[in-house]
This record gives structure tokens, sequence and C-alpha cells, in this order.
């Protein structure tokens, strides 16, 4: 994919035999999000798909640092979770290991270089899969099947691809620069509004002043609240649902705020089925949870790109990462290999 974010052609990776029944049956799966890491050990079954056999979950926040994601710090979190599901599950290896991490598309360096070789040693393998989030959200919520996936949680983003050119990216560049639609960005607006209300400018809610108020304290006291937050992305998002019951209420400022977010999702999915007909769509994360939100998304999808087949979504991105990795055991991943949003080591 070039700057403008265009598919481009990318290398596929080569056959390789698989492994003998034991440890060529069980791989692991990593879902990096904003908020936490999760951790999978799945077996395969006789059809090569993988069957999760033990899970933990570690509410940790990504951090970053000058090189993107801090490698230092999620080790500090990912390698224990691997110790546990490893210990569970009985295996002192397995075939593949494949991660799925926020940031890795656009801040990734630093993983890259860092993950594999602590990955490797502690899992006894050296096939290992690096993926933007998007990625393994990708697969868990459509798996090798040509179309387009939002991923909506603490950000936002589009993925699209036919499976043979490469990859169609549309947004994700962090709460910062985009993510627009997504739970920070909801967050975001809810602050607007609500200072909006104390200072008395044009569209404040009195009811999400309250909300904030009650939630972070005095007004006076919020850049310090958020600003000086590394995790402010995740505090920002964990407004949406407050916004969601103020729009059940009747706050028609909250009614906007959630309305817009649809708006951005659809734009950002249209853009991202660019150069693909008749796609299949998925919406996948935990923002879709939100009463109504999934069904707006999709009635906009169907009105700015007509024939799109909107699919429920078959899995979220820990199984994503699973079936990567599952694909790097049977040495084949039908999804376009490339860097930055799909790497395979070894």
């Amino acid at each position: 994919m070039d700057r403008s974010g265009r598919a481009q052609p990318v290398p596929r990776p080569v056959p390789r035999r698989g492994t003998a029944p034991g440890v060529g049956d069980r791989v692991v799966g990593v879902d990096v999000g904003g908020t936490g890491v999760r951790t999978a050990l799945a077996r395969l079954d006789p059809q090569g798909r993988p069957r999760v056999v033990a899970e933990v979950e570690r509410p940790v926040p990504a951090r970053t640092g000058p090189r993107g994601i801090d490698a230092e710090a999620l080790l500090e979190t990912l390698l224990p979770g691997l110790d546990v599901v490893l210990r569970r599950g009985g295996a002192r290896s397995v075939a593949a290991v494949a991660v799925g991490a926020t940031g890795m598309a656009s801040l990734g360096a630093d993983l890259a270089e860092r993950l594999p070789g602590p990955l490797s040693a502690r899992c006894g393998t050296g096939r290992l899969v690096l993926a933007a989030d998007a990625v393994a959200a990708y697969a868990g919520a459509l798996g090798a099947r040509p179309g387009v996936v939002v991923a909506a949680g603490t950000g936002m983003i589009a993925l699209g691809t036919d499976l043979a050119t490469g990859w169609r990216r549309a947004d994700g560049w962090g709460h910062l620069l985009g993510d627009c639609g997504g739970g920070a960005w909801i967050g975001r607006a809810a602050l607007d509004a609500a200072l909006r209300c104390h200072d008395g400018r044009p569209g404040g809610s009195a009811a999400l002043l309250a909300l904030v108020v009650g939630r972070f304290g005095p007004v006076g006291g919020l850049p310090a609240a958020f600003q000086l937050r590394p995790d402010r992305a995740g505090l920002l998002a964990s407004l949406a649902p407050a916004v969601a019951a103020a729009r059940a209420e009747g706050d028609p400022v909250a009614a906007g705020i959630l309305r817009r977010a649809a708006e951005e999702m659809a734009d950002t999915a249209a853009a991202a089925a660019t150069g693909l007909d008749r796609p299949a769509f998925a919406l996948t994360g935990g923002l879709f949870e939100m009463a109504g939100l999934r069904e707006e998304v999709g009635e906009l999808i169907g009105a700015r790109l007509p024939g799109a087949g909107l699919r429920r979504s078959e899995g979220d991105p820990l199984l994503g990462a699973l079936r990567l990795a599952a694909g790097a055991a049977r040495g084949e991943l039908p999804w376009p290999v490339g860097a930055p949003l799909l790497r395979l080591v070894g």
C-alpha cells in the first residue's frame, strides 16, 4: 500500500509442510487492544479451525514511546499471559503464534523488531505473525473472504481487500488524528458538548456536562484529568456508553454525536471498499454493542454502496489472531502479506 492508501501488489508466502500432531495442532493468538491484552491457546480441529482451550485477559492499556507502541511494556503484559494459557492448556510449545496489535500499522516499528525473539523463545516456534489489529479483526469477522470490515472500539478503522492485490485501509490514524466515529472520538465530542454548555457556547449539552462532572469532577480539573493520562484514548472511549444512555433519555446533542459517528463509519467503510464489486461487509468491535448503532451504520453503508452485503461477524479479533496463527501453522496465509499491516516471520 502506498502513502495514499491504495492497494499495492504484495508478496505471497511460500507454502510449507505442516507439522506433526501434538505441537503442530496448537496455536496461540494474541489480541492487543487500546485497553488490554487477550491471549488464547487453541487446538486445531481436523479442518484446521482453532478451538480455544485456554484464554486470559489482562486489562493493561497499550503504552507509546519514541518508536511507537512500547514493545518492552507490551511484553511485560503479554509474556505472563502466554505462560498462563500454555500452562492451562498443558503445552510447552506451539506450531505458530499470531499477534494482532493496535498501532501496528503506523506505530509498530518497535513491535516488529522486539516481539519475535521473546515470543519464539517462549512458545518454541519460529512461525510468527505480526498483524495490525484491523487485520485480526478482518480475519475474525470475514475469515478468508473478500470484502470490507469496519472495526470500532476505542479507535475506528475500515479495511478492505480482494485477497489478491493487497489491502485498502481507511482511517485508523489514532485518536489525535482520526479514528473518526470511534469510542474516543465519541468521548471527545461529549467533552466538547459539556464544555460548550459550561461556557455558554452554542452546541452544549447540560446532560453531558452533568455526566462529565459527575464522573471526573469540576470542569477546571478536566485538562489534567485527560491531557496528562497515557491512557486518555481509553478514558475518552469510556464515555461512549454514557452518550448512548443520554441519547436514550432524549438528549438531542448526544443523539447528534452518535448520528455523526455512524456517518463517519459509513464514509470510512465506503472509502475502504474502493475498487471492490458488491463487497461483503462486517461490523466488529465493542462499540457496536451500543443499541441501534450496528443497524444505523448498516443502513448508511447500504445507502452509500447499493449491492453491498452486510454479514454477521463470524468472530472477534482474538478469533482472527488464532486464524492467522492457524494459517501460519499450515504454511499458508490467504490474506495479503506485506508490512506494515501483516508480517510473516519464520
